[in-house]
């Protein structure tokens, strides 16, 4: 069983967590799917928000869903593949949008306080790039867990939910990589234009993720050596805190491209891994509409963004808001003295 004082030293230890995780609280949802035709309101006529309440209950456990400590958490990493010329911008972007959220100058920063979401920046060992995966695994097996297991440290008890953002500059590159090793096809269906690369760079960076893949076949037998191999300290540690979450009783809001394929190296080692997470919207990044589909899941909100940080994400928690204050504030038909739908 996951405990946060003692953190998976390796990978096995996490392939030993993915077999532990807990399922769906049915009583909270039970209690909630009672109450649901009680409330003053035709039966279904929230649509989707009468879901996501339900979802909500289910995996913050409790018959009342709730949303008012949401967090956003930023996980900064650094990419040595970046070397091989996948980006429009350098890699000492990255600690300076670091300082730049810490100063709350950047979009993320003024989206949560839009939402009134807490937001939180994390470092990954930002000053010391991954390898160059193009050339050899962009992490061992006991850097990725480490990576995981800090992202594992971003749960706290008594959130609401979780929405795991990132800065990385050339993490698109990782992203396309690890879609392209679980869901095949050509690189060119998961590779785009990231930052906003020319034509030149685009060919380069399909080319750097298609070769990265024939270079890794044969190391990667399951989603965590996908991660291990071709991802980064960013997207390990969004994975390592999505398993944190379900333990702790905290729904995730998944954010754009990168952050799904964190979460898509935990859905390829089991299929319900991902049952409490719900993706907040579709980015601009053309491989990131097709990875959802291939997650199964459905994304809130479509804004045609593409900038990470947990950004889009964001935008949808009021969403999620709507719903548990739906659920839990209306009146009943009885408390309101309104009459009920009358029987045929």
């Amino acid at each position: 069983m996951f405990n946060p004082k003692h953190p998976p030293q390796n990978l096995e230890e996490i392939r030993a967590l993915l077999a532990e995780l807990p399922e769906v609280d049915q009583e909270a949802q039970a209690a909630v799917a009672q109450r649901e035709p009680t409330l003053t309101k035709p039966a279904g006529s929230l649509g989707r928000l009468e879901g996501f309440s339900l979802w909500l209950a289910g995996w913050q456990a409790t018959s009342r869903p709730r949303m008012s400590r949401p967090r956003v958490t930023v996980f900064a990493g650094s990419h040595g593949v970046v070397a091989q010329g996948v980006s429009a911008f350098p890699a000492s972007v990255n600690q300076q949008m670091v300082e730049n959220f810490i100063n709350g100058g950047a979009a993320i920063n003024q989206i949560c306080k839009s939402v009134d979401a807490e937001l939180r920046v994390m470092e990954v060992a930002l000053e010391i790039p991954t390898n160059d995966f193009s050339h050899e695994p962009a992490m061992d097996d006991e850097g990725c867990a480490e990576a995981m297991a800090f992202g594992m440290s971003a749960i706290e008890k008594g959130l609401d939910l979780f929405v795991p953002g990132e800065m990385g500059i050339g993490n698109t590159t990782s992203a396309a990589a690890i879609s392209h090793a679980l869901y095949g096809g050509n690189a060119a269906d998961w590779t785009g234009r990231g930052t906003g690369i020319d034509d030149t760079t685009l060919d380069r960076k399909t080319r750097v993720v298609g070769d990265a893949i024939i270079l890794h076949k044969n190391q990667m037998h399951d989603g965590l050596d996908v991660l291990r191999c071709v991802g980064g300290r960013e997207i390990a540690a969004m994975a390592g805190a999505i398993i944190a979450a379900r333990f702790a009783r905290v729904p995730i809001l998944l954010d754009g491209y990168v952050s799904c394929a964190a979460a898509a190296v935990l859905a390829a080692m089991r299929a319900d891994a991902l049952d409490h997470c719900l993706v907040g919207h579709v980015s601009a990044e053309p491989g990131h509409a097709r990875l959802i589909e291939k997650l199964g899941k459905e994304a809130l909100i479509n804004f045609g963004m593409r900038l990470g940080e947990g950004s889009g994400a964001a935008l949808a928690i009021p969403l999620l808001r709507a719903a548990a204050e739906c659920h839990t504030g209306m009146a009943t038909f009885e408390k309101a003295g309104i009459d009920g739908k009358e029987e045929a």
